[in-house]
């Protein structure tokens, strides 16, 4: 009946329970610090490719989203009474309303979590097509997570699309969607904390306090386009619920030691006619100003015919010969990370070929659909279809890897598809492409680091777009963002959500990569808070301007060097650090209120590894910073020299944009 839906239990044993209304199905399942709950419409269950907790890694085809294998699982006692059912589970107390399976948590300070009042799931249609979760939400509360989100850290009475977007030029304050598919977020409320991760890749909304309805009580909302509907309750304090959901989506994986040092790009040097001169360049203006580099990011330049792009094709009037090029840099101690995108455009050599293989995303009639890509149409190649995977593999290999180019840059995987006829070969089970468009990008990139591993046992490889389990096989980046003061600071907001979404090894474009050039006083600023972040890299494409390179100002580069100097200093920290990252599921770089939770949730303060905390000025003519120390029994000391200065005290620093940036360092 509608809105009226009464589950009776079908199923049990300790681990699991299954509950069914009309065919529909409620599963709830007992892990250690979560309890998966899943909504069953019917047996088309896609596979998930981000769970994954025994860290045995994925296969191609992706793991049983119902499966329990590597979770740690809990016997738990349950107690029915006709018209609900209760237990107690992590150390809370839970009861499931059986009328439309409403399930509230509490703890000895109230109601933790608790879906909303009413009908908070999608059973029959009533709240439309797909899959819908109502929440109760509560005024005061705060919400961080969601991936490379805009906006502040606290994502409070926002609402953002589920959708990922070759965002470049975006705001940082206010775009959406960007570049990364993420449905997890962290809820802190007056009662505590829990998360949410809902394993799904499909199109949707998610809102915090937007939408109101006059016959409900105040709900956060999530729906997406997807039937079936599995997701996970992490309970814990929230640093622990971010371990817990890095640890069941994978772990970390390892990054070698050259990444941590600076990195240079730009698409001037590709795309100039010179390309193998200036690439080559790089390492002569390093050597000339004294700076140390691990590598550089080589831009999509160096695959065009005429104005456009055309994957794994080497233009030799730019760089006749590749290898030596790769040999070049090697020889200097540098690695060199081309970029390659997942379109071909439809004169590309090998379209045809690619098309007469079926290895393109296609419409029911079996031709490839096509999309405006990089100034012409192209076709995305279908990453669900084995034949396209391992012909990308081998093009890896010969093109790119079998030449000296050992590690890869995944660029421009978003796959901008909104068409509902375009289909996937899904495993041999077609699907609307639409439905799993960031898993494409996932499996290009584990496709990429496949192709890497034959001759490199760990490689580099780099994403823009993302999902929950990526940082298992690749870095990534915050995207093509702009260039002035405001986005410098939301870089910095969306860095912090970055982390607190499992992110570990990432960051901006130093310098921005669109817009105008950085002035000097913007340039050195963003040098001074960038020299903290996992990622170290000046990227940028400014059109008939100066790349942002370091020796952008020759009369900074004093400063300049001292800042990659400093730099070089630091990699030995930030390399042992990554250490721990890995052994405990965290990040890198993180906001300070997970280690006080009193702190400023927006503080421009952060901290980087967990000793080091970074005091950085976003603000244009500000030369002083005040710094509000964390709760420590340690004491912290400026630049890690000179007087100790005790927990929560607050100390004012000057700071000039020729001075090195202000950090502390917390005593052993």
């Amino acid at each position: 009946m509608k809105f009226n839906h009464w589950f009776r239990l079908q199923h049990a044993d300790e681990h699991t329970r299954i509950y069914e209304s009309d065919g529909i199905l409620m599963r709830i399942d007992f892990i250690k610090g979560m309890l998966r709950v899943a909504l069953i419409k019917n047996e088309d269950i896609l596979p998930t490719f981000s769970i994954d907790p025994a860290h045995k890694g994925m296969t191609q085809e992706g793991r049983d989203k119902l499966a329990l294998d590597g979770f740690e699982l809990c016997s738990t006692a349950v107690t029915e009474n006709g018209n609900s059912v209760c237990f107690r589970h992590c150390g809370l107390d839970f009861r499931i309303e059986l009328m439309n399976f409403r399930i509230a948590v509490s703890s000895d300070k109230g109601i933790l979590y608790q879906d909303r009042n009413g009908l908070a799931y999608n059973f029959d249609g009533e709240l439309g097509e797909g899959s819908v979760h109502y929440t109760r939400r509560e005024e005061n509360q705060y919400i961080y997570g969601l991936g490379d989100k805009s906006g502040g850290v606290d994502k409070n009475l926002q609402h953002y699309k589920l959708d990922t977007n070759d965002a470049m030029g975006f705001r940082a304050e206010y775009s959406d969607p960007l570049y990364k598919y993420l449905p997890f977020y962290i809820c802190e409320n007056k009662t505590g904390s829990y998360g949410i991760y809902y394993d799904t890749y499909s199109e949707g909304e998610i809102d915090f306090g937007r939408e109101h309805d006059n016959y409900y009580e105040a709900f956060n909302s999530i729906r997406y386009e997807e039937e079936n509907m599995v997701f996970y309750i992490l309970f814990g304090e929230v640093r622990e619920i971010i371990r817990n959901f890095i640890h069941m989506t994978g772990g970390i994986g390892r990054i070698p030691d050259w990444a941590f040092q600076y990195c240079g790009s730009t698409m001037e040097y590709t795309d100039a006619k010179d390309a193998d001169k200036r690439l080559r360049s790089f390492i002569d203006h390093c050597e000339e100003h004294g700076i140390q580099a691990g590598g550089f990011y080589m831009s999509s330049g160096y695959t065009q015919i005429g104005d456009k792009r055309y994957v794994f094709h080497w233009n030799r009037d730019k760089i006749a010969d590749p290898k030596g090029l790769s040999d070049y840099f090697k020889s200097k101690g540098l690695k060199i990370v081309p970029n390659i995108k997942p379109a071909f455009l439809d004169d590309h050599p090998m379209y045809d070929k690619i098309a007469k293989n079926g290895w393109f995303l296609h419409y029911p009639d079996g031709t490839p659909a096509k999309f405006p890509f990089w100034g012409g149409n192209a076709s995305y190649l279908d990453f669900t279809h084995p034949g396209a995977y391992v012909f990308w593999k081998r093009c890896v290999k010969e093109k790119l890897v079998d030449l000296g180019y050992e590690d890869v840059w995944n660029d421009n995987n978003e796959y901008d598809i909104h068409d509902r006829e375009v289909l996937a070969h899904g495993f041999k089970k077609e699907i609307p492409a639409r439905l799993i468009k960031p898993l494409f990008s996932y499996l290009m990139t584990k496709a990429s680091r496949e192709a890497c591993e034959e001759v490199n046992p760990e490689p580099f490889v780099v994403t823009r777009c993302a999902i929950a389990g990526s940082q298992r096989i690749s870095t990534t980046w915050t995207g093509d963002n702009y260039t002035s003061f405001g986005e410098l600071r939301y870089n910095h907001y969306q860095a912090m959500t970055m982390a607190i979404s499992g992110f570990c090894f990432f960051g901006p474009d130093i310098g921005g990569f669109s817009g105008p050039k950085p002035g000097r006083e913007l340039f050195m600023r963003w040098l001074q808070y960038g020299v903290f972040l996992p990622r170290f890299v000046l990227h940028s494409w400014k059109i008939g301007e100066e790349s942002t390179m370091p020796w952008l100002y020759p009369d900074r580069m004093d400063s300049v060097r001292r800042i990659f100097d400093l730099r070089q200093q630091l990699v030995p920290y930030l390399k042992d650090q990554m250490e721990k990252c890995i052994e405990k599921n965290t990040s890198l770089i993180a906001p300070v209120f997970l280690r006080d939770k009193d702190y400023d949730k927006e503080s421009d303060a952060f901290m980087c590894g967990d000793r080091i905390l970074a005091c950085p000025i976003f603000d244009e003519g500000i030369n002083e910073v005040t710094v509000r120390f964390p709760k420590s029994s340690r004491g912290f000391r400026l630049r890690g020299e000179g007087e100790r200065i005790d927990g929560e005290a607050i100390v004012k620093v000057t700071c000039t944009i020729d001075d090195l940036p202000v950090w502390f360092v917390e005593g052993p």
